[in-house]
């Protein structure tokens, strides 16, 4: 497991790196994705530390709930109407770079299936 204290994303939430944060509540972060994979790419994270989603959803519902939240309200921010794809990636199999939780927002384009 990460070291917060190492943890790329824990640093974003206590801006000793600047993402360019598209939206934030008491709970979760939401930023735009240094490598997108659509014209909208938003990662969105809690701020508290946590590996995976796995770990996220056993830990705390209410937080698992606001990371949603916080998708959906970028997304309406976005001008995603025609839709959008939420994507979690949880262990190296599934392609998860940095260990913590973290919320993919893929819209702006239209998706295939599958994905990949």
């Amino acid at each position: 497991m990460t070291d917060p204290s190492d943890c790329l994303f824990c640093k974003f939430v206590r801006r000793e790196i600047e993402p360019v944060v598209v939206g934030e509540s008491d709970l979760s972060l939401a930023f735009r994705d240094i490598n997108p994979q659509a014209p909208t790419h938003v990662l969105v994270i809690p701020k508290r530390h946590v590996a995976d989603a796995a770990e996220l959803t056993a830990a705390s519902a209410e937080e698992l709930a606001d990371v949603f939240a916080l998708a959906a309200q970028v997304a309406a921010d976005d001008g995603l109407a025609n839709g959008y794809r939420l994507v979690f990636n949880t262990g190296r199999d599934a392609g998860q770079e940095v260990f913590h939780a973290h919320l993919h927002l893929l819209g702006a384009r239209a998706m295939t299936w599958p994905p990949g």
